[in-house]
């Protein structure tokens, strides 16, 4: 017997499920887009509304735990510092195009785009320090933000 996805025992449809389970990201990024506050404090933002979602799944409520559980299931649990599946998609299309450059331009041309990639990851794993306590302490590259990083380099060098 097939398992029924969680929706239907609210009975949710499937697009509708997808709008709930969205809307709380959109709503984080509508929120911190209200104020432009700079990019650490844009960071920051966005990792609280990722914990604040994240905590969803010990709601007293079934609705909001399965909610915030698909999205964690969607994207990865910030507390467990896991890398979100989108950078496993980013990594997949970063060897892609690194074949397409090998194939298409000049090594010179392929070597500075593959540079500047990586780059911008090392420039945003770097913008703001992780934890501490008011933007004072903390970490400056969690190890999933080198973790990525790197990876992106490896395939990009290999």
């Amino acid at each position: 017997m097939i398992e029924e996805p969680a929706y239907t025992g609210f009975g949710f449809s499937d697009e509708e499920w997808g709008l709930l389970v969205g809307l709380p990201q959109s709503v984080l990024t509508a929120a911190s887009a209200a104020e432009s506050d700079g990019t650490k404090a844009t960071m920051a933002e966005g990792a609280a509304g990722l914990e604040t979602i994240s905590g969803g799944r010990e709601s007293a409520s079934p609705l909001v735990a399965a909610v915030a559980g698909e999205i964690v299931t969607r994207v990865g649990d910030p507390e467990a510092g896991e890398e979100m599946p989108y950078a496993e998609d980013v990594l997949g299309r970063a060897k892609e195009a690194s074949a397409l450059l090998a194939a298409k331009v000049d090594e010179g041309e392929a070597g500075a785009y593959r540079h500047w990639l990586v780059e911008i990851a090392d420039q945003v794993v770097g913008a703001a320090s992780t934890g501490g306590v008011l933007g004072l302490g903390g970490t400056e590259v969690s190890p999933s933000e080198r973790r990525f990083r790197d990876r992106l380099s490896q395939i990009l060098n290999d």
